[in-house]
């Protein structure tokens, strides 16, 4: 009779397992409305100065509060997954990010945005890292890729989508509707992720690394905050050279303590796994490259082709649509080709299709510029569904919530420093031309510089071995 009970209650369990896509859409849910809100904001910024009586310089503080607070805890993620269980953090991460997108609607000055815009830094440093961590404990490996992919859809899609949506809503609406549109989409993910998500349990064993989480977030807040100050005048130069030591400092100090910890906050052993670590070294020169695209082409097509916020956004969103058409491609590329030369190859045309744009000019055809960033944005979505799997391609279950932590830190880190790097390059050739606002030489010496530091991802790639990834593809092995 007890063995009948078991069996019962697993059956039951396993019905209510929900299928692949049905998963990945709830997860992606979150992905889309952390990608979008990002995005949208720097749209509005100027016309949200406006509204606050301040200086349009001043309002960066409202996407540096958000990523600081992301940053510093990220790292967090898998653990307090693994203590509350991961539909409950993830219901209530959807919930935190809604609760202070309606906070930051109701701003009516930068120190209450700002602090709004903490508070969503941490919904969302929780609910993508949990997000995936649910998928790659639920789904086999075999259909892994494909889950994923509809995954990362929005991780394309939404920053192209931000500034078409930002400059509409900005113009015929208000600033404050930015925020607005978070609030169906999160409910949406939160009655989803309850019917849906499958109760994986809580783990507690080896504790909570408190001071570990306090040594990463002192590392990489101090990181992020120092590369923004970087790009200001010389004296916060000064103090983001000092942050940049002190992260170094605190990142030592957690290495000393990481190595006497039974489950520590970042587990940089998982690196001594060939898949993973190459999908990290590799990602992050490729996400470097890459996350520079949402910063500089924008502005190249508003200052230096002199066209609306509207129009610009029009232009950019051919790049999402690629990500459309490499769901239905991504399975089939993988499994004919194989991750290590599909890899390689992205590599290579994702940092040809990126210097590209350093070639971009008002005397282009419009076809033609829309091609470049049809076609790039095709090349990237792959390589980026390439690399999201094959890091957990050999990873054991029982460290999963460890990979997706350190998976989703290196991440943020390098789409941060992709930008803090582009903007770099782009102040030092404005100063180094003699110009109050940058012009279309500058911008293609940040898009040069971009795509030789992505070029560089392909050396990583190289040491993937043949049969990597193998079982998640689906590829015969030889």
């Amino acid at each position: 009779m007890g063995h009948l009970t078991l069996a019962t209650k697993a059956a039951a369990s396993a019905q209510r397992i929900p299928s692949d896509r049905a998963l990945a859409l709830v997860i992606a849910t979150a992905f889309f409305m952390e990608q979008l809100d990002s995005t949208v904001l720097t749209t509005a910024l100027p016309t949200m100065a406006v509204s606050f009586g301040i200086n349009p310089l001043h309002m960066s503080m409202a996407l540096t509060a958000y990523l600081v607070s992301l940053t510093a805890f990220i790292p967090a993620s898998g653990s307090v997954a693994d203590w509350f269980g991961a539909r409950r953090v993830f219901c209530g991460a959807l919930a935190l990010f809604t609760v202070s997108s309606v906070l930051c609607s109701y701003a009516g000055n930068l120190s209450f945005l700002v602090a709004a815009r903490f508070l969503q830094g941490m919904g969302g440093a929780l609910m993508v890292p949990v997000g995936r961590l649910v998928l790659l404990r639920t789904v086999p490996k075999a259909r892994v890729v494909s889950a994923m992919a509809w995954v990362l859809m929005p991780t394309m899609i939404a920053p192209i989508l931000g500034p078409l949506v930002g400059g509409f809503l900005v113009t015929y609406f208000s600033w404050r509707w930015i925020f607005y549109i978070n609030i169906p989409i999160g409910l949406l993910g939160i009655i989803a992720a309850a019917l849906l998500f499958p109760d994986q349990g809580r783990d507690r064993q080896g504790g909570f690394d408190l001071a570990g989480l306090a040594l990463t977030g002192a590392a990489l807040t101090f990181f992020v905050v120092g590369l923004e100050l970087l790009n200001w005048s010389e004296i916060d130069r000064e103090y983001g050279a000092l942050l940049i030591s002190g992260s170094i400092a605190c990142g030592l100090l957690y290495w000393r303590h990481a190595r006497a910890h039974s489950r520590p906050i970042l587990d940089f052993t998982l690196t001594r796994i060939p898949t993973f670590a190459v999908a990290m070294w590799s990602g992050t020169l490729f996400r470097i490259g890459i996350s520079a695209v949402p910063y500089l082409l924008p502005m190249m097509l508003q200052l230096g082709f002199g066209l609306s916020a509207l129009r610009s956004g029009l232009l950019t969103f051919s790049s999402g649509v690629a990500a459309l058409a490499v769901k239905a491609t991504t399975v089939q590329i993988l499994r004919q080709v194989g991750y290590r030369r599909a890899m390689i190859s992205n590599s290579i045309l994702g940092s040809i299709f990126l210097a590209l744009c350093a070639l971009f000019r008002p005397v282009w055809p419009v076809a033609l510029l829309y091609a470049v960033l049809l076609l790039g944005g095709f090349v990237r979505s792959l390589q980026f569904n390439a690399l999201g799997t094959i890091a957990f391609a050999d990873v054991p279950r029982e460290r999963m919530s460890a990979a997706t932590s350190l998976h989703s830190v290196i991440q943020q880190v390098s789409g941060t420093a992709g930008i803090s790097i582009s903007a770099a390059i782009l102040a030092a050739a404005v100063l180094l031309h003699g110009r109050a606002t940058p012009d279309l030489t500058d911008f293609s010496l940040a898009f040069t510089a971009v795509a030789l530091i992505s070029a560089g991802s392909v050396f990583y790639c190289l040491k993937l071995d043949h049969e990597a990834g193998a079982e998640l593809s689906g590829r015969p092995l030889a």
